[in-house]
């Protein structure tokens, strides 16, 4: 059976979503299939009292303690990087990705977690200001040592990622073989220039696409894949770097494909991602079961041939 690609975003899981709700959830994905489950070492520092992350890893770890066998049926990827320093540093200030950040974290990780391995351990953002090759070599160290599986890289630009690949064939360790970029069906505007939007790193963009078309070991993964509930609601407005003609044609072919389907746009939106050349693993921060049921089925929808060519020659 083929592993369903759909990972279960647990980013607010042991802050803002209460640990009964957060189980709950973890264990209708799990029996629903899902197999991915995605966090960081920084998640949710914005949202506790005391400004730094690791809820949300302890948070899983607990859930692991309580479910004997769970572990072997997931596969748990968290990240490195972007931790602050002191409460109120991000982003000026985080742990960035010399050695002895990723030494520390990957221990710390692995504690919070109660595991004694990382599937995939992302690199959260890139750091301008540690050599490539001590962060390499870092995470290499980890992969040889069989604390870390696969390595990834979230955030990065293109040409940054050729060249980690270039020095860890150089090194003789573990390459990148994982991509998290942001990601949705509808485009921002070229130039764009924010945190969230920016093409210079923060987005797949096409050369992002053909570049895992053509790498066959790379997986891309992608966040933020529903727009923060603006396909669906209202009171959730969708960004103004999304303000252009496109996005008006899109919305018209994406009502237009979902309503022949019977189906929300979400999940018409998921099964884009997820049935494309190549495929694109959607990150969904769930809350709710009503939003669970709506990914997985988003997940299992396949696109009639002539509905998946109306939403891609939409612009």
């Amino acid at each position: 059976m083929n592993e369903m690609n759909l990972a279960l975003g647990a980013m607010e899981y042991g802050t803002r979503i209460d640990e009964k709700t957060s189980f709950a959830l973890l264990d209708a994905y799990v029996d629903a299939g899902g197999v991915w489950i995605d966090t960081a070492n920084c998640y949710a520092f914005w949202q506790h009292e005391s400004g730094h992350g690791g809820q949300s890893e302890e948070l899983l770890g607990r859930w692991f303690a309580a479910r004997p066998g769970v572990r072997d049926r997931v596969k748990l990827a968290t990240k490195v990087g972007c931790e602050p320093l002191w409460p109120g540093s991000f982003p000026e200030h985080t742990e960035g990705l010399s050695a002895k950040a990723i030494d520390s974290a990957v221990e710390t990780s692995l504690r919070r977690l109660g595991i004694d391995h990382i599937d995939l351990y992302f690199a959260h953002r890139d750091d301008l200001e540690t050599p490539l090759e001590e962060t390499v070599a870092a995470f290499g160290k980890h992969a040889a040592a069989g604390t870390v599986g696969r390595i990834g890289l979230s955030n990065y630009a293109l040409w940054r990622v050729e060249r980690m690949r270039g020095l860890a064939e150089q090194q003789g360790v573990e390459a990148p073989t994982a991509l998290q970029l942001r990601y949705s069906y509808l485009q921002p505007r070229p130039f764009v220039r924010d945190n969230a939007h920016d093409h210079r790193f923060g987005w797949i963009t096409d050369e992002v696409l053909d570049y895992a078309d053509r790498n066959s070991e790379q997986q891309l993964f992608a966040y933020s894949p529903l727009m923060s509930g603006g396909y669906e609601r209202e009171d959730r407005p969708i960004h103004q770097a999304f303000d252009h003609p496109g996005t008006t044609r899109r919305l018209e072919a994406l009502t237009k494909v979902a309503t022949e389907l019977g189906v929300t746009r979400n999940e018409a939106v998921i099964a884009w991602l997820t049935g494309g050349t190549p495929a694109v693993t959607p990150i969904i921060g769930i809350s709710t079961p009503d939003y669970l049921t709506t990914a997985l089925a988003g997940a299992h929808l396949t696109l009639p041939t002539p509905l998946r060519t109306l939403l891609d020659q939409a612009w």
